[in-house]
């Protein structure tokens, strides 16, 4: 956990590498396409936390259909920077049997949690799991998932901002940041 010293500094010295514009440009046009597609299924919206907590609360209030709201917790970092083993702090429950899910989160990064995520919930009866990301970031390396939805195409750096952490700081900013050196 960083202090708020150690914070600013980080923050002043961090690249910009997508605006507060940019990634609400990101989050309207993704309604859109939600909307187009799942409007008629009254789907179970599942947010991630925490990270998904910037995402879910700027996209839901876009999204012009009836749907029905809940969260998982699952994760990969805790506290590192290199994911590890799943660590279910929160497991979807039976709500999702029979129902069309889709899954918020903020960044599909390896693709490890996302996948462990979607088994689990087909794995539970869903009939159909759709996944949307507000970045998707390019590692250069296949994923074992590729998200259905996904706002912003990011370097392949560690960032922060719009529900992403550095250390525990900075969830709350309306743009994305990455880390210089990284």
């Amino acid at each position: 956990m960083l202090g708020s010293e150690q914070a600013w500094k980080m923050l002043y010295e961090a690249d910009v590498i997508c605006s507060e514009e940019a990634v609400n440009a990101a989050i309207t046009r993704l309604a859109g396409e939600i909307t187009g597609a799942l409007a008629d299924s009254y789907p179970l919206v599942l947010a991630v936390m925490g990270g998904s907590v910037y995402f879910a609360g700027n996209l839901l209030p876009r999204l012009r259909f009836p749907l029905e709201f809940d969260f998982i917790h699952a994760s990969r970092y805790g506290d590192a920077t290199v994911g590890g083993g799943i660590i279910w702090r929160m497991e979807p429950s039976d709500n999702v049997k029979g129902r069309v899910v889709l899954v918020l989160d903020d960044i599909l990064d390896g693709g490890d949690t996302m996948f462990a995520i979607r088994e689990r919930i087909m794995n539970l009866g869903a009939t159909a799991c759709h996944t949307a990301v507000l970045t998707d970031k390019d590692r250069g390396v296949a994923k074992p998932i590729h998200a259905d939805f996904v706002g912003l195409n990011i370097p392949d750096r560690f960032v922060f901002g719009c529900g992403m952490d550095a250390h525990g700081a900075w969830r709350n900013l309306p743009a994305i940041y990455a880390m210089k050196g990284t």
